[in-house]
């Protein structure tokens, strides 16, 4: 198969499995909190990474124990909950209805570290590395992995500015604590359960 198809091939697939997961809902509630750039240099930087171990790993990635990647993710999504819930007070202030009020370097570090660990040992992760076994070319299937990855991201990110126009800031906040809570136990209940 052409290098061209691979990385096709590689694009359409992750980015199908990578839509409705919970990266679109990171890069959401990040971005309408946050200056979206700097969000989306985090978090292309952190699916780079994944990527690059994917590709690099090929399918042994899939031993990884799924109860520790679950339980790690479920904490991470009760965490951001909380400090959604919390950090959303009564007064909304400037810094609320307009997002960018963090250096790059935080606000980046944070979309960097919610997506390196909420992503680690996912299921586009997992196929990348069999994409790039089963066809025998690395960087096809890097490149289609990782362009389909951030594509979803910047869907996210952006469809959160979008989303902050024509809904209170205060209504997304309390959703999106709602479904990470909602994710959060999900994960810790495949944690336990196996």
């Amino acid at each position: 198969m052409p290098d061209l198809t691979t990385a096709a091939v590689a694009f359409g697939v992750v980015f199908l499995a990578e839509l409705p997961d919970k990266t679109a809902l990171a890069g959401l509630v990040l971005g309408t909190r946050y200056r979206a750039s700097y969000v989306l240099a985090g978090v292309a930087a952190a699916f780079t990474l994944h990527v690059v171990l994917a590709v690099a790993a090929g399918s042994v990635l899939t031993l990884l124990p799924h109860r520790v990647v679950d339980a790690v993710t479920g904490a991470l999504f009760l965490t951001g909950a909380v400090l959604l819930l919390r950090g959303h007070g009564e007064d909304e202030g400037d810094a609320a209805r307009t997002p960018g009020g963090q250096s790059f370097w935080r606000v980046a570090g944070a979309g960097f570290s919610l997506i390196l660990v909420a992503e680690f040992g996912d299921l586009t992760q997992i196929m990348t590395a069999n994409l790039a076994a089963r066809y025998d070319a690395p960087l096809a299937v890097g490149a289609g992995a990782l362009l389909a990855l951030w594509a979803v991201a910047a869907l996210g990110v952006l469809g959160g500015r979008t989303l902050l126009r024509r809904v209170p800031l205060r209504l997304v906040t309390r959703v999106a604590a709602g479904v990470m809570l909602a994710l959060g136990a999900f994960s810790l209940y495949e944690a336990v359960t196996g």
